[in-house]
């Protein structure tokens, strides 16, 4: 049977609604790096204390995406939603009304990974109802949520500055959660092609095969080198390059949007290309530009070349999903869960990398060299990978995709 094209097939509004609520949830997730320049004035860090306050929300995210990516698969994708839609109302209040210490802003920040494991449910809700020769753009929709970074560089601490606070960022950040919870509510459905709830035998199972952390592997690098960049990007260019707040969050703005906006691209070039022979180019020019970057060129050339490397960052989130369904397809929620996990824990452990080694080094050339190496090492292992899958479920299921060397 000839296949639908991708506007006939699937449930618009569905796919509508996971980009809302990915994209208000990564605004809410990325608050604290554009902002922790501003907090600084009220409570004094060091290098590393500010990488780890940008860190924790990733890694608070890391650890609840496994538990979304189980609801996911038991209760349905929406209903995880809209309890995790809820849950990110808690650090949003606390963060406005309670913090009084640096000690109580880590907890905050923690918390706010509530809002980061939006993708254990945002993913699977749209992927159930697309045919695979359509995943990569589904996901690639839904994922352009993290556009939601964006927003959070470009206003938090203009925000802030108008209000003469960023504590109030935190209670209009509850704004715009409500809306999209009342929108999801009404119009967002489960497919009825999810898969039936696994036991936790079969979850175990999943984490048995190697291709499932093979795909952790690749997404820690792609997405934990996005969301990474995006959280840190602004205490890079005050502290290299003496830029204010809101100039340093400008500037980092426009680098996020290349990977926030090119996520979509890569997952649509996947389905054309293939996933693999995608993410070759992507983790080679990820790898280059990282390089180029510890060189601290002038402002414009470094804005350059992070402005492409986020792009190969944000279009390698699009094809590592491109490829997981196909794979996964009767565990999509789980996996999702997982190799989120995994990509949460790279974006938690990229700020700590740089921001120890600025402290150590008084330079963040090592830190961008470490970077640029992880790209090649990806490259390597896809290289590795990419044959072995050819001879089993990459052959079958991307055939009509025409996938090819």
């Amino acid at each position: 049977m000839e296949a639908k094209s991708f506007w006939k097939s699937g449930h618009k509004p569905t796919l509508f609604g996971s980009f809302l609520y990915f994209d208000i949830s990564f605004m809410i997730w990325g608050m604290i790096g554009p902002l922790s320049v501003v907090i600084a004035q009220d409570y004094p860090m060091d290098p590393v204390q500010k990488a780890q306050l940008v860190a924790l929300p990733v890694l608070g995210g890391s650890i609840l995406r496994l538990v979304l990516g189980f609801l996911s698969d038991y209760i349905g994708p929406k209903r995880t939603a809209q309890i995790g839609m809820l849950l990110t109302l808690v650090p949003l209040l606390l963060g406005w009304q309670w913090v009084q210490s640096l000690d109580q802003l880590y907890v905050v920040a923690m918390l706010l990974g509530i809002a980061g494991a939006s993708f254990a449910a945002a993913l699977p809700l749209a992927s159930q109802w697309y045919p695979k020769e359509h995943q990569g753009l589904a996901m690639g929709i839904a994922g352009a949520g993290n556009s939601g970074t964006v927003i959070a560089t470009l206003f938090a601490n203009r925000i802030a500055q108008h209000f003469g606070s960023w504590e109030i960022v935190f209670g209009l950040a509850m704004i715009p959660m409500i809306i999209v919870f009342i929108y999801f509510s009404i119009f967002a459905k489960n497919s009825p092609n999810r898969p039936a709830p696994k036991t936790m035998a079969q979850y175990a199972s999943v984490l048995k095969q190697r291709d499932a952390w093979v795909f952790c592997a690749f997404y820690c690098v792609t997405f934990g080198g996005f969301v990474g960049l995006a959280n840190y990007l602004t205490i890079f260019f005050n502290a290299q390059y003496g830029l204010s707040a809101v100039h340093a969050a400008d500037i980092a703005t426009i680098c996020v949007i290349a990977g926030s906006f090119f996520r979509p691209v890569g997952g649509y070039l996947a389905d054309k290309i293939g996933g693999t022979r995608m993410l070759m180019y992507l983790y080679g020019g990820a790898g280059a530009m990282l390089i180029c970057v510890s060189f601290l060129p002038p402002l414009a050339i470094v804005v350059s070349l992070l402005f492409v490397g986020m792009m190969c960052l944000g279009a390698g989130n699009g094809s590592v999903f491109q490829l997981v369904p196909q794979r996964f397809s009767n565990e999509i929620g789980l996996v999702t869960g997982i190799v989120g996990a995994a990509g949460g824990l790279g974006g938690y452990a990229l700020p700590l990398i740089l921001g120890n080694l600025y402290k150590s080094t008084g330079s963040y050339t090592p830190g961008f060299i470490v970077l640029g190496v992880v790209a090649f090492c990806a490259l390597g292992l896809l290289t590795m990978m990419q044959s072995k899958w050819r001879t089993s479920w990459l052959k079958q299921t991307t055939a009509p995709l025409r996938e090819s060397a």
